[in-house]
């Protein structure tokens, strides 16, 4: 399991707004995690097939149909990342490009940007951690 795959999971809401049931997930944690056996916890973005979500803001990150193996136009809900117990190996949908990854980090970036950076004129992220 590596960072970019998509999986399909079982989500178990904490709060009535987040996505429920039987989804595909991207899996989002670093990859020395992904790939200790005693680790527990792979962070992952859940995704949605609902075109009201692709207006949620600039972390609901559209993924056109095809996308990793995905069977529709899809929404990476980026302001929905959290972690999942497991993931099977054998339900693994596909892998995102690179392109489809960046922008996915975009998501997330664009997500914490209140607590750690600002989007510039130019509509690039930068803060504290930029060099």
């Amino acid at each position: 399991m590596k960072r970019g795959e998509v999986y399909w999971a079982d989500l178990a809401p904490r709060s009535g707004s987040e996505q429920r049931g039987r989804r595909p997930v991207i899996v989002i944690s670093h990859d020395a995690f992904n790939q200790t056996q005693s680790w527990r916890s792979i962070i992952v973005v859940p995704l949605s097939t609902s075109v009201a979500q692709a207006g949620r803001g600039p972390s609901a990150v559209l993924l056109p149909q095809g996308a990793a193996g995905l069977g529709k136009n899809s929404v990476a809900l980026c302001h929905q990342s959290d972690h999942s117990g497991s993931l099977e190996a054998d339900q693994r949908i596909g892998e995102l490009n690179s392109s489809e990854l960046s922008q996915v980090e975009d998501g997330l970036r664009l997500r914490w940007t209140c607590c750690r950076g600002f989007v510039d004129y130019e509509g690039k992220l930068s803060g504290p951690y930029d060099e």
